[in-house]
Protein backbone atom coordinates (compact mmCIF):
# COMPACT_ATOMS: atom_id res chain seq x y z
CA UNK A 1 0.00 0.00 0.00
CA UNK A 2 1.49 3.26 -1.25
CA UNK A 3 1.44 6.15 1.76
CA UNK A 4 -0.71 9.12 1.05
CA UNK A 5 0.26 11.80 3.18
CA UNK A 6 -2.77 14.14 1.88
CA UNK A 7 -5.58 11.56 2.72
CA UNK A 8 -3.42 10.81 6.34
CA UNK A 9 -4.47 14.77 6.83
CA UNK A 10 -7.87 14.62 5.78
CA UNK A 11 -8.34 11.67 8.24
CA UNK A 12 -6.71 13.31 11.03
CA UNK A 13 -9.20 16.55 10.49
CA UNK A 14 -11.89 14.61 10.23
CA UNK A 15 -11.05 12.48 13.81
CA UNK A 16 -10.32 15.84 15.54
CA UNK A 17 -13.39 17.72 14.58
CA UNK A 18 -15.35 14.78 15.45
CA UNK A 19 -13.62 14.79 19.08
CA UNK A 20 -14.20 18.55 18.71
CA UNK A 21 -17.72 18.09 18.23
CA UNK A 22 -17.95 15.31 20.61
CA UNK A 23 -16.49 17.51 23.42
CA UNK A 24 -19.02 20.55 22.19
CA UNK A 25 -22.07 18.28 22.35
CA UNK A 26 -21.03 17.24 25.67
CA UNK A 27 -20.62 20.41 27.36
CA UNK A 28 -24.07 21.91 25.63
CA UNK A 29 -25.66 18.58 27.35
CA UNK A 30 -24.45 19.21 30.62
CA UNK A 31 -26.69 20.51 33.17
CA UNK A 32 -26.08 23.84 34.62
CA UNK A 33 -28.43 23.69 37.04
CA UNK A 34 -32.02 22.13 37.54
CA UNK A 35 -35.55 23.76 36.54
CA UNK A 36 -38.43 21.76 37.82
CA UNK A 37 -37.75 18.34 36.79
CA UNK A 38 -35.73 19.26 33.72
CA UNK A 39 -32.17 20.41 32.98
CA UNK A 40 -31.07 23.94 31.72
CA UNK A 41 -28.43 23.03 29.80
CA UNK A 42 -26.53 24.88 26.88
CA UNK A 43 -28.85 24.06 24.48
CA UNK A 44 -31.77 25.07 26.75
CA UNK A 45 -30.04 28.48 27.05
CA UNK A 46 -29.84 28.41 23.06
CA UNK A 47 -33.65 27.68 22.91
CA UNK A 48 -34.41 30.45 24.93
CA UNK A 49 -32.56 33.14 23.04
CA UNK A 50 -34.51 31.66 20.04
CA UNK A 51 -37.91 32.15 21.42
CA UNK A 52 -37.10 35.98 22.96
CA UNK A 53 -35.58 36.93 19.67
CA UNK A 54 -38.32 35.48 17.82
CA UNK A 55 -40.94 36.89 19.80
CA UNK A 56 -38.95 40.31 19.63
CA UNK A 57 -38.96 40.35 16.15
CA UNK A 58 -42.95 39.39 15.93
CA UNK A 59 -43.74 41.96 18.29
CA UNK A 60 -42.10 44.68 16.75
CA UNK A 61 -43.17 43.53 13.11
CA UNK A 62 -46.85 43.79 14.62
CA UNK A 63 -46.70 47.16 15.92
CA UNK A 64 -44.67 48.47 13.52
CA UNK A 65 -47.11 47.26 10.34
CA UNK A 66 -50.30 48.44 12.29
CA UNK A 67 -48.38 51.65 13.04
CA UNK A 68 -48.06 51.99 8.79
CA UNK A 69 -51.53 51.48 8.62
CA UNK A 70 -52.49 53.20 10.99
CA UNK A 71 -50.79 56.37 9.78
CA UNK A 72 -52.99 55.69 6.68
CA UNK A 73 -56.07 56.41 8.07
CA UNK A 74 -58.36 58.90 9.68
CA UNK A 75 -57.64 60.18 13.74
CA UNK A 76 -60.62 58.42 14.83
CA UNK A 77 -59.71 54.96 12.84
CA UNK A 78 -55.77 55.81 14.12
CA UNK A 79 -56.67 55.92 17.64
CA UNK A 80 -57.73 52.15 17.03
CA UNK A 81 -54.93 51.01 15.33
CA UNK A 82 -52.32 52.01 17.69
CA UNK A 83 -54.87 50.02 20.84
CA UNK A 84 -54.35 46.72 18.37
CA UNK A 85 -50.69 47.29 18.19
CA UNK A 86 -50.05 48.04 21.57
CA UNK A 87 -52.89 44.86 22.55
CA UNK A 88 -50.97 42.89 20.27
CA UNK A 89 -47.38 42.94 21.29
CA UNK A 90 -48.11 41.91 24.95
CA UNK A 91 -49.92 38.93 23.75
CA UNK A 92 -46.74 38.29 22.15
CA UNK A 93 -44.99 38.56 24.38
CA UNK A 94 -47.14 36.82 27.04
CA UNK A 95 -47.03 33.61 24.84
CA UNK A 96 -43.90 33.74 24.14
CA UNK A 97 -43.30 33.74 28.06
CA UNK A 98 -45.51 30.75 28.24
CA UNK A 99 -44.21 29.19 25.58
CA UNK A 100 -40.49 30.12 27.37
CA UNK A 101 -41.18 29.09 30.49
CA UNK A 102 -43.12 25.28 29.26
CA UNK A 103 -39.73 24.91 27.08
CA UNK A 104 -37.60 25.22 29.93
CA UNK A 105 -39.80 22.58 31.43
CA UNK A 106 -42.38 24.49 33.87
CA UNK A 107 -45.26 22.48 34.30
CA UNK A 108 -47.71 25.78 33.89
CA UNK A 109 -50.79 24.49 35.39
CA UNK A 110 -49.30 24.07 38.51
CA UNK A 111 -48.39 27.65 37.99
CA UNK A 112 -51.81 28.78 39.13
CA UNK A 113 -50.54 29.85 42.77
CA UNK A 114 -49.06 33.44 40.48
CA UNK A 115 -53.02 34.00 40.27
CA UNK A 116 -53.25 34.13 44.33
CA UNK A 117 -49.68 36.24 44.37
CA UNK A 118 -50.90 38.60 41.97
CA UNK A 119 -54.24 39.11 43.75
CA UNK A 120 -52.06 39.56 46.87
CA UNK A 121 -49.92 42.31 45.32
CA UNK A 122 -52.21 43.68 44.07
CA UNK A 123 -54.44 44.39 48.08
CA UNK A 124 -50.96 45.41 49.30
CA UNK A 125 -49.81 47.63 47.05
CA UNK A 126 -50.18 47.72 43.30
CA UNK A 127 -53.54 48.24 42.85
CA UNK A 128 -52.55 52.10 41.41
CA UNK A 129 -50.44 49.98 38.83
CA UNK A 130 -52.94 47.38 37.88
CA UNK A 131 -56.08 50.36 37.87
CA UNK A 132 -53.76 52.53 35.49
CA UNK A 133 -53.60 48.87 33.57
CA UNK A 134 -56.81 48.69 33.52
CA UNK A 135 -57.80 52.28 32.85
CA UNK A 136 -55.15 52.18 29.55
CA UNK A 137 -56.91 49.11 28.20
CA UNK A 138 -60.41 50.93 28.50
CA UNK A 139 -58.84 54.05 26.84
CA UNK A 140 -57.32 51.87 24.40
CA UNK A 141 -60.86 50.45 23.48
CA UNK A 142 -63.81 52.55 23.64
CA UNK A 143 -61.31 55.03 21.82
CA UNK A 144 -62.51 58.05 24.09
CA UNK A 145 -59.46 59.73 23.45
CA UNK A 146 -56.89 59.59 20.64
CA UNK A 147 -53.90 60.31 19.43
CA UNK A 148 -53.71 63.80 18.50
CA UNK A 149 -56.41 65.07 20.68
CA UNK A 150 -56.11 68.08 22.40
CA UNK A 151 -57.39 67.97 26.19
CA UNK A 152 -57.32 70.00 29.17
CA UNK A 153 -57.86 67.36 32.78
CA UNK A 154 -59.63 68.10 36.38
CA UNK A 155 -56.29 69.34 37.47
CA UNK A 156 -56.16 71.99 34.92
CA UNK A 157 -53.18 70.37 32.38
CA UNK A 158 -53.40 70.95 29.17
CA UNK A 159 -51.94 69.58 26.04
CA UNK A 160 -52.08 67.55 22.48
CA UNK A 161 -52.32 63.26 23.39
CA UNK A 162 -48.74 62.35 22.04
CA UNK A 163 -48.58 58.84 23.23
CA UNK A 164 -51.76 56.09 25.16
CA UNK A 165 -49.37 53.52 26.81
CA UNK A 166 -50.77 50.59 29.07
CA UNK A 167 -49.82 52.73 32.65
CA UNK A 168 -49.55 56.52 31.54
CA UNK A 169 -50.47 59.10 28.72
CA UNK A 170 -48.14 61.37 27.35
CA UNK A 171 -49.38 65.37 26.60
CA UNK A 172 -47.20 67.62 25.17
CA UNK A 173 -47.76 71.30 26.14
CA UNK A 174 -48.07 73.85 23.86
CA UNK A 175 -44.64 74.79 25.36
CA UNK A 176 -43.31 71.47 24.39
CA UNK A 177 -43.03 70.02 27.72
CA UNK A 178 -43.91 66.10 28.09
CA UNK A 179 -46.25 65.69 30.89
CA UNK A 180 -47.04 61.51 32.05
CA UNK A 181 -50.28 61.11 33.39
CA UNK A 182 -51.68 58.02 34.75
CA UNK A 183 -54.56 56.66 32.86
CA UNK A 184 -56.58 56.27 35.88
CA UNK A 185 -56.67 60.13 35.88
CA UNK A 186 -58.66 59.73 32.25
CA UNK A 187 -61.31 57.19 33.68
CA UNK A 188 -61.84 58.92 37.25
CA UNK A 189 -61.76 62.45 36.45
CA UNK A 190 -63.17 64.84 34.55
CA UNK A 191 -61.91 65.67 31.29
CA UNK A 192 -62.72 68.34 28.47
CA UNK A 193 -61.75 67.00 25.13
CA UNK A 194 -61.64 69.95 22.99
CA UNK A 195 -61.15 67.95 19.67
CA UNK A 196 -63.38 65.05 20.10
CA UNK A 197 -65.75 64.94 17.39
CA UNK A 198 -65.22 68.35 15.69
CA UNK A 199 -61.17 69.20 14.41
CA UNK A 200 -62.95 73.10 15.27
CA UNK A 201 -63.96 74.99 17.95
CA UNK A 202 -65.75 78.38 18.99
CA UNK A 203 -63.87 80.97 21.16
CA UNK A 204 -65.10 83.66 23.86
CA UNK A 205 -62.79 86.56 23.47
CA UNK A 206 -63.63 88.67 26.27
CA UNK A 207 -62.99 92.88 25.68
CA UNK A 208 -64.83 95.63 27.52
CA UNK A 209 -65.26 99.77 26.10
CA UNK A 210 -66.24 102.83 27.32
CA UNK A 211 -70.19 103.92 28.30
CA UNK A 212 -71.60 106.28 25.60
CA UNK A 213 -69.71 104.15 22.57
CA UNK A 214 -71.66 103.00 19.48
CA UNK A 215 -72.50 99.45 20.26
CA UNK A 216 -72.62 98.67 16.29
CA UNK A 217 -69.32 100.28 15.67
CA UNK A 218 -67.66 98.17 18.51
CA UNK A 219 -69.28 95.09 16.78
CA UNK A 220 -67.49 96.10 13.34
CA UNK A 221 -64.87 96.63 15.20
CA UNK A 222 -64.66 92.95 16.39
CA UNK A 223 -65.32 91.38 13.86
CA UNK A 224 -62.90 93.11 11.21
CA UNK A 225 -60.28 92.36 14.32
CA UNK A 226 -61.21 88.42 13.73
CA UNK A 227 -60.63 88.24 9.82
CA UNK A 228 -56.83 89.74 10.26
CA UNK A 229 -56.59 86.79 12.46
CA UNK A 230 -54.88 83.64 10.74
CA UNK A 231 -57.24 80.91 10.87
CA UNK A 232 -59.86 82.41 12.15
CA UNK A 233 -62.86 80.28 10.21
CA UNK A 234 -66.04 81.95 8.68
CA UNK A 235 -68.50 80.67 6.88
CA UNK A 236 -72.54 80.09 6.42
CA UNK A 237 -72.65 77.65 9.69
CA UNK A 238 -70.05 79.41 11.74
CA UNK A 239 -70.23 82.95 11.92
CA UNK A 240 -68.48 85.45 13.76
CA UNK A 241 -70.05 87.88 15.97
CA UNK A 242 -69.73 90.35 19.01
CA UNK A 243 -71.73 89.65 21.67
CA UNK A 244 -72.78 92.90 24.78
CA UNK A 245 -72.80 90.62 27.79
CA UNK A 246 -72.64 92.62 31.05
CA UNK A 247 -72.93 96.32 32.33
CA UNK A 248 -69.33 96.28 34.48
CA UNK A 249 -68.58 98.25 36.74
CA UNK A 250 -66.37 100.55 34.35
CA UNK A 251 -67.20 99.22 30.70
CA UNK A 252 -69.94 97.45 28.70
CA UNK A 253 -68.29 94.51 28.68
CA UNK A 254 -68.75 92.59 25.21
CA UNK A 255 -67.33 88.93 24.17
CA UNK A 256 -65.82 87.97 20.53
CA UNK A 257 -67.18 84.69 19.45
CA UNK A 258 -65.63 83.14 16.78
CA UNK A 259 -64.19 79.62 14.97
CA UNK A 260 -61.03 78.56 15.08
CA UNK A 261 -58.79 75.48 12.90
CA UNK A 262 -56.41 73.57 15.07
CA UNK A 263 -53.60 75.61 14.60
CA UNK A 264 -55.23 78.49 17.26
CA UNK A 265 -57.20 75.92 18.90
CA UNK A 266 -54.03 74.05 20.65
CA UNK A 267 -52.53 77.20 21.58
CA UNK A 268 -54.97 78.80 23.87
CA UNK A 269 -53.32 81.42 25.10
CA UNK A 270 -51.57 82.52 22.46
CA UNK A 271 -54.51 83.01 20.57
CA UNK A 272 -56.36 85.05 23.00
CA UNK A 273 -53.34 87.27 22.72
CA UNK A 274 -53.58 87.62 19.02
CA UNK A 275 -57.54 88.57 18.89
CA UNK A 276 -56.86 90.89 21.99
CA UNK A 277 -54.16 92.89 19.75
CA UNK A 278 -55.80 92.61 16.67
CA UNK A 279 -59.45 94.07 18.60
CA UNK A 280 -56.77 96.93 20.42
CA UNK A 281 -55.57 97.99 16.70
CA UNK A 282 -59.38 98.11 15.48
CA UNK A 283 -60.66 100.13 18.90
CA UNK A 284 -57.52 102.83 18.52
CA UNK A 285 -58.75 103.01 14.46
CA UNK A 286 -62.04 104.22 15.50
CA UNK A 287 -61.36 106.07 18.51
CA UNK A 288 -63.33 103.77 20.23
CA UNK A 289 -62.38 104.28 23.67
CA UNK A 290 -60.76 101.35 25.92
CA UNK A 291 -62.25 102.07 29.89
CA UNK A 292 -59.92 102.20 32.66
CA UNK A 293 -61.24 102.51 36.54
CA UNK A 294 -61.88 105.91 37.75
CA UNK A 295 -64.07 107.53 40.49
CA UNK A 296 -66.32 110.81 39.95
CA UNK A 297 -66.68 113.24 42.98
CA UNK A 298 -69.70 114.89 43.44
CA UNK A 299 -70.05 118.31 46.42
CA UNK A 300 -73.45 118.83 46.84
CA UNK A 301 -74.85 121.15 49.95
CA UNK A 302 -71.00 121.38 51.01
CA UNK A 303 -70.97 117.21 51.47
CA UNK A 304 -68.50 115.38 49.84
CA UNK A 305 -70.22 112.34 47.63
CA UNK A 306 -67.63 110.16 46.40
CA UNK A 307 -69.08 107.76 43.07
CA UNK A 308 -67.47 104.65 41.66
CA UNK A 309 -67.35 104.67 38.12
Amino acid sequence: MIFNPLLFLKVKIMDSVIVFLQQLNKFASHAWFDVGESKFTFYSFIGLVIILVGASWLANSLERNLHRLANKRDAAAKSGYFAMARIARYIVWIAATLMGLDYLGFNISSLSFLGGAIGLGIGFGLQNIFSNFVSGIILLIEKSLKIGDFIQLESGTMGQVKEIGMRYTRITTNDLIDIIVPNSEFINGKVTNWSFDESVCRLHIPFGVAYGVDKEQVKQAGIAAARTVKGTIENSLRKIDVWLVNFGDSSLDFELTVWVDPELMYALNGTKAKYLWAIEDELRKRNIEIPFPQRDLHIRSGTLHTKHG
